[in-house]
């Protein structure tokens, strides 16, 4: 199966916000894990802390998602952060094209 069909990342920027939404199938708690420590290692990678949403308390496990967002302040160094949960992800593009791997 391709990457991107088993964790769709969708990325959306504007001029005071920048937030990835990460939608995968919640029944599969390896790739929970997975996206967890690529958030936990992009935190520590680039000193940045986003604020994180985790929607696994929905009755659609197989649609759960993070999404992570970044203020106005942090807004124009979230790219490194997204480039690296992709890259940590082995995600070679967004649903939407806004990042290109």
């Amino acid at each position: 199966m391709d990457r991107c069909e088993e964790i769709v990342a969708n990325v959306k920027m504007e001029e005071r916000y920048a937030g990835m939404s990460l939608v995968f199938d919640g029944r599969r708690d390896d790739l929970r894990e997975e996206i967890e420590a690529a958030i936990a290692f992009a935190c520590k990678e680039t000193g940045l802390d986003p604020v994180v949403f985790d929607n696994k308390e929905t009755d659609k496990a197989h649609h759960e998602a993070f999404y992570i967002e970044f203020d106005e302040e942090a807004q124009r160094d979230s790219g490194a952060f997204f480039t690296t949960v992709l890259k940590r992800l082995r995600i070679e593009h967004c649903a939407n094209d806004v990042i290109k791997g």
